[in-house]
């Protein structure tokens, strides 16, 4: 989900301590000219937080819903939103209490309780959508109550819990309108965000409102706003050039923002560190032709990340050679120590050490997101250039594309990774852990050991060993390939404020920060 900070502090032991949640009115100018109009071309592919976990749906969630915790503009640790406080109890971090803010209330009005708290979380590990987020909370035991305290018993130490919980997986939702046991339905949503869903069409337009029963971190209620999702980026771009937007969010074609010029008259460009990564997963389950080793060794030599950053990109992302990006704690450059450029005869002779017919034939799949057309047609040319492969790119609509890699329908698909929360666990645990997001079939002891250890330190610094460790071990195992990692970049209207807060790599979509000057 969403720059990072290296060793962001997490809450351990300490009480977090929170201000009840102020507001200011909305300026007359605001209504006067309409709702502010945004574009992405991000997917919801849910509206119930149980059954979705991915950027676009928790882009909105971060509006409608409200969790006990979230992040605070330029701040890389949780603050309390729904909770009045929060934090571990005694040193071996398997318990987590929060207390509940008085006075809580859904849009609908509904009383929010500490039951709706505990409800929420259970439903998540009770449904267990193959789309849902409960392989972020697979160290969370039990949730009990008293009162307004929620305590979170643990399975396992996790000092990343507190992050969790900040993300669209801690989304509380109302008891009495969202069923126990399966996914709700339909297009509406009961939160107690600072916003309210007052009309949803699927992949066309959300429309947002104040919510006035809100209380929480956020000090500042923003005006209404119209979120319009678009199919692909060259549409959207169309949409910003006709000016029917007031900002453009993710993801704008590369040729769009590398044509920005500081001269441009009544449009601004924001740019800032961001935690978005693309990589190429692997097929490792039997009868895949990547389940061979030396096959993923062979495409990890060949691939050619310059020449993605530069050709197709525009220089608007640079190449990773890490699973963990720059600027996190744990980052290295495990892939290129391997392969510092690019080299198809290595390749070309593991192959054939292996015994392995060429070329190798395999599917690789992609999905949404900016220039991903040009840049299955490069990786393509490249892998196929060498004679070692053959290469059948496929474009999937997105829910599709999720639902078939869960079900090991490609061999190879390259999925962007925006992180959920700002610590380097939220690039391994998901992305190579035993309960892996992207179900590739990778399991390895020792990783599952290290990733372990980087849970059991509230120290967040002092796990970088670790961190660096299991990046060496994935650069040797490839079950995943990382590409490059981009900044976040918003164009707006000159007259539109607050886009420098919309995004900061924690997973906040602030569509409350924006007004007109």
């Amino acid at each position: 989900m969403r720059g990072l900070r290296a060793g962001a502090a997490v809450v351990a032991a300490v009480l977090l301590a929170g201000g009840a949640g102020g507001c200011t009115l909305v300026s007359p100018g605001d209504e006067d000219q309409g709702p502010i109009t945004v574009g992405t071309t991000d997917t919801v592919t849910s509206l119930d937080p149980a059954g979705a976990y991915d950027a676009g749906s928790w882009a909105l969630f971060s509006n409608v819903y409200q969790s006990l915790l979230t992040y605070a503009p330029g701040t890389g640790s949780p603050v309390p939103d729904a909770a009045d406080r929060c934090g571990f109890q005694g040193k071996d971090l398997r318990t987590y209490r929060c207390e509940l803010r008085e006075g809580l209330k859904f849009g609908n009005g509904r009383e929010l309780t500490a039951e709706d708290v505990k409800f929420s979380f259970d439903r998540i590990l009770r449904i267990k959508s193959p789309q849902g987020p409960q392989s972020l909370l697979d160290t969370l035991e039990s949730v009990g109550t008293t009162g307004r305290t929620v305590t979170f018993r643990l399975r396992v130490p996790d000092a990343t819990f507190p992050f969790k919980i900040a993300t669209g997986a801690g989304a509380i939702v109302d008891s009495s309108r969202y069923p126990a046991d399966r996914l709700r339905t339909g297009t509406e949503a009961d939160g107690s965000g600072p916003y309210a869903l007052k009309g949803y069409r699927p992949r066309s337009v959300a429309e947002l409102r104040p919510n006035k029963n809100y209380q929480g971190a956020v000090k500042h209620r923003g005006g209404d706003v119209t979120v319009h999702y678009f199919r692909d980026a060259a549409t959207m771009s169309k949409a910003w050039k006709q000016r029917s937007l007031d900002v453009a969010g993710r993801l704008m074609p590369p040729s769009d923002i590398a044509a920005h010029s500081l001269s441009d008259t009544g449009v601004k460009l924001m740019e800032s560190a961001g935690s978005e990564t693309r990589s190429m997963f692997f097929n490792l389950r039997e009868g895949s032709p990547l389940k061979a080793l030396p096959v993923r060794r062979a495409i990890a030599a060949v691939v050619d990340r310059e020449a993605l950053a530069r050709d197709v990109h525009r220089r608007t992302v640079e190449p990773l050679y890490s699973l963990i990006p720059q600027g996190l704690g744990g980052h290295t450059t495990s892939f290129f120590d391997l392969n510092p450029r690019p080299d198809p005869e290595s390749a070309r002779s593991a192959l054939s050490r292996a015994g392995i017919t060429t070329p190798v034939r395999f599917t690789l799949a992609y999905s949404q997101g900016a220039a991903t057309d040009e840049e299955a047609a490069l990786l393509e040319r490249q892998l196929e250039s060498t004679g070692l492969f053959e290469v059948t790119t496929r474009h999937v609509e997105w829910t599709e594309f999720r639902q078939g890699y869960a079900r090991g329908d490609y061999d190879a698909y390259c999925v962007g990774w925006l992180a959920d929360f700002p610590d380097p666990d939220n690039f391994t645990t998901p992305l190579v852990g035993r309960s892996s997001s992207f179900r590739t079939g990778y399991a390895n002891p020792k990783v599952e050991q290290l990733i372990g250890a980087t849970q059991d330190s509230s120290r967040r610094s002092g796990v970088s060993k670790d961190f660096r460790a299991i990046q060496e071990i994935i650069a040797q195992d490839v079950p995943v390939l990382p590409l490059w990692q981009k900044k976040d970049y918003v164009l707006s209207s000159a007259s539109v404020s607050g886009t420098q807060y919309l995004s900061d790599g924690t997973g906040q979509w602030r569509l409350w920060e924006l007004g007109r000057l």
